[in-house]
C-alpha cells in the first residue's frame, strides 16, 4: 500500500510541475489577450514585416486575430 501511495505521490507532483510550467506559457495569454496584444504592438514597433519576411512567404500577422 504504500507503494503506491508514493507512486501516487509522484505521478501527482510530475503533474502539477508539469500544469504550472503550462500556465504561463499556454493559459495566461489565453485568459489576458488584451495585456499580450499591448506588449507585442510595443515589441513589433518599427518593424517593417516585409523587409525581415524571407521571400514567397506569407507575411506574419497578429497572432490573436480570429479567423
Amino acid at each position: 500500500m504504500a507503494g503506491l501511495s508514493r507512486t501516487l505521490g509522484i505521478f501527482g507532483a510530475f503533474v502539477a510541475l508539469v500544469g504550472a510550467a503550462f500556465y504561463p506559457i499556454y493559459f495566461r495569454p489565453l485568459l489576458m489577450p488584451e495585456e499580450y496584444k499591448k506588449e507585442q504592438s510595443i515589441n513589433r514597433a518599427g518593424v517593417v514585416q516585409a523587409d525581415i519576411q524571407p521571400a514567397g512567404l506569407k507575411v506574419w500577422s497578429d497572432p490573436f486575430g480570429r479567423k
